[in-house]
């Protein structure tokens, strides 16, 4: 396997990746963790021993834009059902605020209520951090959550995903603020409070201009978590 990879272009070796995650987003954590395990490892060492861009000063400039994350073995992304994937967003702005935002049809996975949570309710979930590189690694902290019900009738397209994330920057003011959980049940609450109070470690694998691997990891004895992004703007 190993060497039938390193026959491959860059090119091809994304796009073969891509097309190994297509469509399993969706599948329970514990199954996409044991598939990264099993199918996807030899491709992410393959990208990670070609990464043009191994310093993570050089990597700040490449990261600025909105990303889809087409697939991810994140925890916190499913904690609610029924996500929207193609309506999921990562946000990077050059002012050092970063974003993890999606949509959330709650119903949407029950096939006698799709047709009318989809249209009718949506929940839209957004974490808020700040990044910065220092001595070669990246550092995130947590400074924000907002979070929202709305009418389902229009998608959370990136123009209206970039609008709601920098009117969240200018509320900040540049201070870390709590959230109130108070909303949630209880049992969610506890998972966003250990979430937000959390400090992140992030690698990026790979990363070019179009194309992020990424291992992230919540605390030091937590297992590692992948992300592949692509850019959309």
């Amino acid at each position: 396997m190993v060497a039938a990879l390193e026959q491959k272009t860059t090119d091809q070796l994304k796009q073969e990746l891509l097309e190994l995650v297509r469509d399993r987003d969706s599948q329970p954590l514990g199954k996409k963790v044991a598939f990264a395990k099993t199918e996807l490892m030899p491709w992410f060492e393959e990208l990670s021993r070609r990464n043009p861009f191994p310093n993570a000063i050089d990597q700040i400039d490449l990261v600025v834009g909105v990303w889809s994350p087409v697939w991810s073995t994140i925890p916190f992304q499913d904690t609610f059902p029924g996500r929207i994937y193609e309506q999921s967003y990562q946000i990077f702005a050059n002012n050092g605020y970063y974003a993890n935002m999606a949509r959330y049809a709650p119903g949407s996975k029950l096939p006698f209520l799709k047709q009318f949570t989809e249209k009718l309710v949506a929940y839209d979930f957004m974490i808020l951090q700040r990044f910065e590189v220092q001595n070669n690694q990246w550092f995130i902290q947590n400074v924000g959550i907002q979070q929202g019900f709305r009418v389902n009738l229009a998608p959370l397209t990136i123009e209206k995903a970039q609008a709601w994330f920098e009117s969240a920057v200018k509320k900040l003011a540049n201070r870390p603020v709590k959230p109130d959980f108070e909303k949630l049940d209880q049992s969610t609450a506890k998972k966003y409070e250990k979430i937000f109070e959390a400090t992140p470690q992030l690698e990026h694998l790979y990363i070019d201009r179009d194309f992020r691997l990424v291992k992230t990891q919540r605390e030091a004895k937590q297992r590692p978590s992948y992300t592949i992004a692509v850019r959309k703007r």
